[in-house]
């Protein structure tokens, strides 16, 4: 793995799993659009794609830890607090229960799709396709934004179903939550929360524990760590970053720039890879 593309992977993943945009195809993109600009087919083994994949989610998952620090030392102190008082109506005892719940959901829902998505990951054309999709999604949530209800189980159920199906690449994990948290009348800002929260052990069981089981840890000692180590503090950097700003700018902007954005991109992108695999 080339360091330069490290960085620019590392960036995007950041940058792209918290932002509604999807970081599945964002990575699909610049990873194309790298190796067409610089004329090379940066081919790496598959333990070292697993291992660097392992790295810079690990990053993200280390940016969120992070930035809601406070909040969840606030939210498990309440919550085992709550159980020893058997306090069940607390709100921060209902947001561990709702975490688990959606870990559950979102867990059998990605293990039934999962035989059917790993066809589509590397098929560029069908992640431009679910790009539209989730940009059309966030646009119509705008639609019905009222903002006026707080979470419940119901709501909870329903983002989890969304968490599910962004196994699918090009389905924004954040833009689909984030969407249908809105659709159940959350706000902007404590959809985002949520959501960000929901991710962590999603992020943690999904993109560490599942592939360290194919991880040839023997290989190690032949990747490019050098440019792996840098693409995990770009991941990091970019990560936090991302969350600060991405959770303040939602107290006064909606979500349809998003959806314009991904439905531009994919279109440009879908061009483009038609373009490409013609030549």
């Amino acid at each position: 793995m080339h360091t330069v593309q490290a960085i620019i992977t590392g960036v995007i993943q950041g940058l792209s799993e918290f932002l509604p945009i999807s970081s599945s195809a964002h990575i699909v993109f610049s990873n194309e659009l790298y190796n067409l600009i610089t004329h090379t087919n940066n081919v790496i083994s598959h333990e070292e794609e697993i291992f660097f994949d392992i790295m810079v989610h690990l990053a993200t998952l280390f940016a969120v830890v992070i930035y809601f620090y406070a909040d969840l030392k606030n939210i498990f102190s309440d919550f085992f607090s709550s159980l020893k008082q058997k306090n069940y109506a607390c709100e921060n005892f209902k947001i561990v229960v709702y975490i688990i719940a959606s870990v559950i959901i979102t867990g059998i829902i990605g293990l039934l799709l999962k035989d059917s998505v790993e066809n589509l990951i590397k098929n560029p054309k069908y992640i431009c396709f679910f790009l539209i999709v989730t940009g059309f999604i966030l646009l119509t949530s705008e639609k019905f934004y009222k903002g006026d209800k707080k979470l419940n189980l119901k709501s909870v159920v329903i983002i989890s179903i969304a968490q599910g199906l962004a196994v699918f690449p090009g389905f924004s994990r954040s833009g689909l939550t984030i969407s249908s948290a809105v659709f159940c009348g959350l706000d902007r800002f404590n959809s985002a929360r949520f959501s960000f929260l929901m991710s962590i052990p999603v992020i943690f069981l999904a993109s560490l524990i599942y592939p360290l089981m194919e991880l040839d840890f023997s290989q190690i000692a032949n990747f490019n760590l050098k440019a792996i180590t840098i693409g995990f503090f770009a991941s990091f950097i970019s990560g936090y970053l991302c969350i600060k700003y991405f959770m303040e700018l939602l107290k006064k902007i909606s979500l349809k720039g998003f959806g314009y954005y991904c439905i531009f991109i994919s279109i440009i992108m879908f061009i483009l890879f038609q373009f490409v695999y013609r030549l």
